[in-house]
């Protein structure tokens, strides 16, 4: 019962995700972290069962930085981020298969100094990729695609992004028949990876 959902504006990426950790009838938390920091201008938003979502996102996110540390510190753009992502996914289907569905995004400096783009890409746990302008996993994109359809469009400032994402969040807890009380926002952005709000502080344990 995950939603995720994310969108680019110009300059940066933002990622949002429900805080419940939930399985069958029961609710363990309310404060879940399911948005993962990959490096300084990364990020993961991860549906699914909570093992498999810690399991996966941990191995991303120490190979990236394996990689990072055996290349003199070179980064992996956003876009070769996704594609490892994507290959470690459509690997895994013939061994265990994971089962996430996953939207990464991230921010990518161009090289003559000037301000750089944010892209986002979507993938499902049978390894398929796409990258989008938003995207939703879960049960959310029946209630949230259509307003990113309606209020997307190209140029879009941050505080613009944000407020459609609000848009989201206000239409889930109107319609949506499971209660997600609590979601954790995420921007990146020439500045890093940020938490721009939560509704229960991730680190309150």
């Amino acid at each position: 019962m995950d939603s995720i959902f994310g969108v680019t504006y110009n300059g940066g990426v933002i990622i949002a995700a429900d805080q419940t950790n939930a399985r069958s009838i029961l609710i363990y938390q309310n404060n879940l972290d399911k948005i993962s920091e990959l490096s300084s201008h990364s990020m993961m938003g991860c549906a699914g069962p909570n093992a498999d979502f810690v399991n996966f996102t941990q191995y991303i996110q120490k190979s990236l930085q394996l990689y990072e540390f055996s290349n003199d510190g070179l980064k992996l753009s956003t876009k070769a981020q996704a594609n490892f992502c994507r290959g470690e996914l459509a690997k895994a289907l013939r061994k265990g298969p994971y089962q996430v569905n996953v939207l990464l995004g991230g921010y990518d400096a161009k090289k003559d100094g000037e301000v750089g783009d944010g892209s986002l890409y979507l993938m499902d746990y049978l390894g398929s990729m796409q990258k989008v302008n938003f995207g939703v996993q879960g049960y959310a994109s029946n209630f949230c695609l259509s307003i990113f359809d309606r209020e997307w469009k190209e140029g879009l400032n941050e505080a613009q992004a944000l407020e459609i994402v609000d848009h989201c969040i206000g239409e889930l807890a109107k319609r949506f028949l499971i209660a997600q009380p609590n979601f954790l926002i995420k921007v990146v952005d020439k500045d890093g990876v940020r938490v721009h709000k939560f509704g229960s502080d991730p680190e309150d344990n």
